[in-house]
């Protein structure tokens, strides 16, 4: 009886974990299947850890500054994202929550306290907590399950974007079809020329969760443009994660 029931919990491992293994195969050839279900896998795939804490390589560039440097970020789902920008010394601090978004540049003594126009002016596009935080975890910054949406395959990914755009910008979706996380999404303005694109190159399992290991981001806005890149080089879930924030005296107020 011991022997049967060592079986089984072996089995049940080595199952488990070819399983996830076979999460990140990029072998895996996306066949038809309807948006409906493509949608709600998605949906499924949606990370369900209480904290992050990680630290990335950031690549910042929009033309008139150029700049690598470290971040650390952490996050309570839902709740709060916190940003620390790092090359010797510190860059700058954000704390970012559904209601409010602070920020401060140790370099140009500036902060920002306020609502998220300060987003807005980075990405190029209106955007609220809940669409933050599932960019940064390979969700789509839209529910897929709200609209009805069509989909084709494009580069083996499955493209969903609603059957009715938004008047004022269109929406696309590619979802991977090993893990059902996002491979690319966009949200484009063709009378305003302004996109945003955000690329998922690829993704690392941690503690069972499926997480990206690389996040790019390219806003277009007339005139102007930011690249952002993100290499996660290390990261943690549910633990204690400390997201002090005090704004320094002396630094004076940006107004947007």
């Amino acid at each position: 009886m011991k022997f049967i029931k060592y079986f089984v919990v072996l089995l049940v491992v080595f199952t488990s974990c070819k399983a996830k293994k076979n999460l990140m195969d990029s072998n895996v050839v996306a066949e038809e299947m309807s948006a409906k279900k493509i949608a709600r896998k998605h949906i499924a795939s949606n990370f369900d850890k209480k904290t992050v804490d990680a630290k990335l390589k950031a690549n910042f560039n929009n033309g008139k500054i150029k700049q690598g440097f470290s971040v650390s970020f952490r996050m309570k789902k839902d709740e709060v994202i916190w940003l620390k920008g790092t090359k010797f010394i510190t860059l700058f601090k954000a704390k970012i929550t559904p209601t409010s978004v602070q920020f401060y540049s140790s370099l140009s003594k500036k902060y920002f306290d306020g609502d998220f126009s300060m987003l807005k002016k980075i990405l190029g596009t209106d955007i609220n907590f809940d669409q933050l935080q599932n960019l940064l975890l390979g969700q789509s910054l839209m529910n897929v399950k709200k609209q009805k949406q069509e989909v084709i395959i494009q580069d083996n990914s499955y493209v969903l974007s609603p059957k009715v755009q938004e008047d004022l910008f269109d929406i696309f979706f590619s979802v991977n079809p090993s893990h059902f996380k996002l491979d690319k999404q966009s949200i484009v303005n063709s009378k305003k020329n302004q996109r945003l694109d955000v690329f998922y190159p690829s993704y690392k399992i941690v503690d069972d969760a499926v997480f990206p290991s690389e996040i790019k981001i390219k806003a277009k806005q007339p005139g102007k443009f930011t690249n952002i890149d993100f290499i996660v080089k290390s990261v943690q879930f549910n633990t204690d994660v400390n997201i002090s924030f005090s704004i320094p005296k002396g630094y004076k107020q940006i107004k947007i």
